[in-house]
């Protein structure tokens, strides 16, 4: 019975899921064969194996390491077969003048499916065209429709950071983003510096979000008054990073205090 659990990254969409293992002999950037809910696929350890806690869900197994014939059908699949697969697909999208643009194809270590992705405005009627592609391949065909940001995490690489894109490498789901984060971060609005490759805003705007939003929740709104040991003033200015507030005393003057000084936060006063 599976003890442990370990994280593996696999398939064309670089989908990262927990599988359960019997071994803990597995090491960080492993090649290793796992059981999905799709089928037997090749992945990749991205840590190392941990216990598996009472009633944790995990998405397949982890079956073993991989050895060279897995290797060598892996590399038949991916410089062989692939490139046969998305050219006759591409061919019979054409012939049959479908209004989609075909972007990647997977065909599983297993061979028991091959999935190809593609983009279109609306919804395509392909039934077609699977039944052709089942009828030249003998398996089972899986026309699956993406959108851009699935497309760049099929055919990006770097991203403005220099660093490979976050959708292949870490990110599990693609969250929606949306642009109070980047209002939230005070960055630059300009959609050149807060797109990525898909056209879309960035990532990393989501995943520091929280960060940024527990910072801005622990600071005093502009207008309330805070009360330290030594001033009592109302917030002009805040700097959640440094967590200092600027206070207007009552006689003009300006006084920077640390959060931790503030003892007191009272609501803005009527009429300020």
């Amino acid at each position: 019975m599976p003890n442990f659990i370990v994280t593996v990254r696999y398939g064309l969409m670089a989908m990262t899921e927990r599988f359960a293992s019997e071994s803990d002999e597995f090491r960080t950037e492993d090649e290793v064969i796992v059981r999905t809910a799709r089928g037997i696929d090749v992945g990749t350890a991205m840590g190392r194996p941990r216990p598996m806690a009472d009633g944790e869900a995990t998405q397949g197994e982890l079956l073993r390491l991989a050895n060279d014939a897995d290797r060598s059908i892996l590399g038949h699949i991916r410089d062989t077969k692939e490139p046969e697969e998305f050219v006759t697909c591409q061919e019979c999208i054409k012939e049959r003048n479908l209004p989609m643009r075909l972007v990647g194809v997977e065909h599983l270590f297993s061979g028991d499916k091959i999935i190809f992705y593609f983009l279109a405005d609306n919804r395509v009627d392909f039934r077609e065209l699977v039944k052709e592609l089942a009828r030249r391949y003998r398996t089972r065909i899986e026309m699956r429709q993406i959108g851009v940001r699935d497309e760049a995490r099929l055919l990006a690489d770097y991203e403005h950071c220099g660093r490979e894109l976050c959708c292949r490498t870490f990110i599990r789901n693609l969250e929606p983003v949306t642009m109070r984060m980047a209002k939230m971060q005070k960055t630059t609005l300009a959609p050149s510096k807060i797109s990525g490759h898909c056209g879309r805003l960035m990532c990393c705007l989501r995943f520091e979000d929280e960060v940024y939003s527990t910072l801005q929740a622990e600071m005093p709104s502009r207008g309330s008054i805070c009360v330290t040991e030594n001033f009592t003033g109302e917030v002009a200015s805040a700097d959640m990073f440094r967590q200092e507030i600027q206070l207007l005393l009552p006689d003009g003057s300006v006084e920077l205090v640390h959060l931790s000084e503030i003892k007191e936060i009272q609501p803005r006063r009527k009429g300020g």
